[in-house]
C-alpha cells in the first residue's frame, strides 16, 4: 500500500510523517487494546475489587520513511481519559520524543483511516 501523511496533534504542537493504512491499522488495533485493557482495570477499582492488576505496557513500533515508537504504561493511569503515550519518532537525522493524548492519537489514527473509506 502507499503511504500517505498522517499528523499526530500533540500536547503543545503537531508533527506529520509517511505511514500507510496497513500501518494505522495495526496502530488502531493496538491502541483499541490498551483502551479495553485500561477501561477492564478501572471498572474492577470502581466496583470495590481492591487493586487493579498490573497491566502489561504497549509498544508499537513501525519502520517506514521514519522509525515510529508509541509506548504507554497503562499502570500509571486512571482510565483512558487521562493516559498519555510517548511518541519517538526519529530517522537518520532527527529525533522527537515527546507526549500526546491517547484520546487524540486515536482520533487522529481514525481520522487518517478515514480518507481510505
Amino acid at each position: 500500500m502507499s503511504s500517505s501523511p498522517i499528523t499526530f496533534n500533540l500536547i503543545e504542537g503537531s508533527v506529520s510523517f509517511s505511514f500507510t493504512p496497513e500501518a494505522a491499522n495495526n496502530l488502531k488495533a493496538a491502541l483499541q487494546e490498551l483502551t479495553e485493557r485500561m477501561k477492564a482495570a478501572s471498572a474492577q477499582v470502581a466496583s470495590g475489587g481492591g487493586k487493579a492488576s498490573p497491566q502489561e505496557p504497549m509498544e508499537y513500533q513501525y519502520t517506514g520513511e521514519v522509525f515510529l515508537e508509541i509506548f504507554c504504561n497503562p499502570n500509571i493511569w486512571a482510565t483512558p481519559f487521562a493516559a498519555k503515550v510517548l511518541i519517538t519518532l526519529r530517522d537518520e537525522r532527527i529525533r522527537l520524543s515527546t507526549e500526546a493524548e491517547l484520546t487524540r492519537v486515536i482520533e487522529d489514527v481514525n481520522q487518517y483511516l478515514e480518507q481510505f473509506g
